[in-house]
Formats: C-alpha cells, structure tokens, sequence
C-alpha cells in the first residue's frame, strides 16, 4: 500500500509540471520493482541474426524451435525470480509460449517477472557524419507499443550506439544531439502506452582511448539524454537508465583497477543523472562474466560516494555465456545449463547489494565477451 501511495504522490508531483500519462502510477511502481534490491534484469532480446551468431558458437541451427527451447530454458530455471526482476524479449520471443502451451509473458509474471521488449529496429548511418549511427523505430512506435502492452509487457528498451574516436572528434555533437532526442521520443511514447522506458544510450568500449576520457565522454552524452528528455516531459520516477560502465577503451595499454572503474563511473554518474531516476542498470558492454559481476559490487561498495539511485545489472552476454555452452543445444544439458544461468543470476543479485565475493562460475565466466563495433 505504501508503495502505491508513494508512486501515485511521485506521479501527481510530476502532473504538476505539465503533460502526465495515463499510466504514471503504474509507470513509477514498475520501475521502482525493476529497481528492486538484490535484483537484476535479463536481456533476452537478441535479434534473429545475433542469436544465431551465438548458436553457432555452439554448433546449434538457428531455428526457431531452438530459439524458444533455449528461452523457456532461461525462465523456467527454478528460483531465477529471486535475483531477476525483469526480462527484456525481442518480438518473436514476446509471442513464444512454453512447450505446454504457456505464453512467455505469462510464465513470466506467474515468478512475478516484469515482461519487457526491444522495440528499436537497429542502427543505421547517420546522415552528415562519416561512419556515426542512429537508431531507427520510432515510426509507428505507438501503435506496437500498444500491442506490445496488450501482451504483457510492461517496459521497454530502446539501445542508441556512440562511438568515441578522439582523432575524429567522436562523438559529434550531431550524433549526441540525434541519438539523445530519439531516445527522448521513444521514452515519452512508451510511457503514452503505459511502458517503462529502459533509456539506453551505449559508448562502446571499442578504442585505445583512457578511462578520464571516456568518464568526460559519458558525462557529455548523459546531460544531453537528460536534457532531452525534460524537453520531451519524460516522468524521470517512470524511467531508467541503461549505461555503460566508465571504462578505459579495449585499446588502451593503461588498464585500470576494479575500484578505479567504479569510483570514476559513480562519479559520472552523480555528476548528470537525476536522483527522480529509481535505477540504473548497467550493460556488461563485452565484459566477462566475471568482470561485470566484479564492477557491479565495487560500485556497490564504494563508501566515499553517495548512490541516491539503486545500481543494477541488465545483461545478456555476462548472464548467458556459460549457460548457453552449458546447454549446447541438447535437451539432456537443460538443468546443467539452468544451473550455470541460476549461479551466475544469483552472483550479480549479490553484486546489486554489494555483497559478492567472487569465484562464481570458475574459469568459464572468466572467457571474454567483447565483440568489436557490437551490434545485435
């Protein structure tokens, strides 16, 4: 009850400074249980391409009787719901149902799951620039939104891609500005049919660039989203926040240290985004299993920064690696397979609450993740 007061307050708070959705309530209880202590959110929205590339890793055909196999496979796993508060499904997925009949969404909201999609449809070249991206979808956004709803869904995610490259002045503030005002139009679209905009504007790791550089990088492209989104009257309380994680590029011959990272990526992090934000939930962006995991509890840990917002994980790669070797396609490797996603879902809720101490996994959740220029 006092949950839904509060949400209702927040969203009455927010009606006073102009446009309000129709959903606000329902908007800010949803993100504040995404947001939930010791939980996490699992990206399961690879495209038919991406998945493929991943099956193949395996030795596995990319059909679509193997793409259902290996998802009902991830949320059926016993206990999942314990440390993952919501699922993030690509279209196809959304309209799957288990092999007894039961659609996906249901499954889901049965282990008190928050069903969510992908609604972008991708990356394009960005007119005016020499290789920079824009991310396409917004035409007839509305109306897929709705449909989306009327299957269960309840939060979305929208992925913009940037590129830092300091001979080139990456990036531009064209691609700043474009990227940031897509993801402020798809925001207040989805809150207009009732989904929790996941707002993901990703840097890529790719690059010999420093840690310091890629802090002042983030900081640029998180006001200009920030300013975007006031423009577009986003309900802050109704959102949240999908970063990438301060980080030295895959180039650079300056490593940093565990701490470093998070202490620089806290420090952005206060320095632009709202405390009206419930949660940020980071990408693993191509880092091991255990790398994400590791980062996520230093932030967790740090004492010298104050967190006015709950600090969580949204990954696919860094949850799903050892699983899906584990299965390998085989029916008979579903529970060794559960068990490895269980494990490593059950590492980051303790790392979202600052508590891990390390060695989930072994050796496997320690095999590298990244994929240059990634896109799926």
């Amino acid at each position: 009850m006092l949950r839904c007061l509060l949400a209702v307050a927040l969203a009455s708070t927010a009606a006073a400074a102009g446009w309000q959705p129709h959903h606000a309530a329902e908007l800010v209880q949803t993100a504040k249980f995404l947001g939930s202590a010791g939980k996490g959110i699992l990206a399961a929205d690879e495209s038919t391409g991406t998945i493929g590339k991943r099956f193949s890793s395996i030795g596995v055909e990319n059909n679509e009787v193997n793409r259902q196999k290996y998802r009902e496979l991830l949320f059926r796993t016993d206990k999942i719901e314990q440390c993952i508060s919501g699922v993030i499904m690509f279209e196809e997925t959304l309209y799957q149902k288990t092999g007894d009949g039961v659609p996906f969404a249901e499954l889901l909201k049965h282990k008190n799951i928050v069903p969510g999609i992908k609604v972008d449809t991708g990356v394009v070249e960005l007119p005016g620039t020499c290789g920079e991206t824009a991310t396409t979808g917004l035409d007839g956004l509305a109306k897929r939104c709705a449909r989306y709803y009327q299957a269960g869904a309840r939060f979305a995610k929208w992925r913009a891609v940037l590129r830092i490259d300091e001979k080139r002045g990456w990036p531009s503030k064209l691609a700043m500005q474009d990227n940031a005002w897509s993801l402020a139009r798809y925001a207040a679209i989805c809150q207009s049919e009732g989904l929790v905009p996941i707002v993901e504007p990703e840097i890529l790791m790719d690059g010999p660039h420093s840690i310091e550089h890629c802090a002042k990088v983030t900081e640029e492209v998180l006001a200009c989203v920030y300013k975007a989104l006031s423009d577009n009257h986003v309900l802050l309380e109704g959102t949240m926040l999908k970063p990438n994680m301060v980080c030295p590029g895959s180039e650079c011959n300056k490593p940093c240290t565990t701490a470093e990272m998070a202490y620089y990526t806290v420090q952005s992090l206060r320095r632009v985004v709202p405390t009206a934000v419930p949660a940020i939930s980071f990408l693993s962006g191509g880092q091991t299993e255990e790398e994400a995991t590791l980062n996520l509890n230093a932030m967790n840990s740090i004492t010298s920064l104050s967190r006015p917002w709950a600090l969580t994980f949204s990954y696919g790669r860094a949850l799903q690696a050892s699983a899906l070797k584990a299965w390998g396609g085989k029916d008979e490797n579903a529970a060794k397979a559960s068990q490895a996603f269980l494990e490593r879902a059950n590492a980051n809720g303790q790392a979202a609450l600052g508590q891990y101490q390390g060695g989930a996994g072994g050796a496997d959740a320690a095999k590298t993740n990244f994929v240059k220029n990634y896109a799926y």
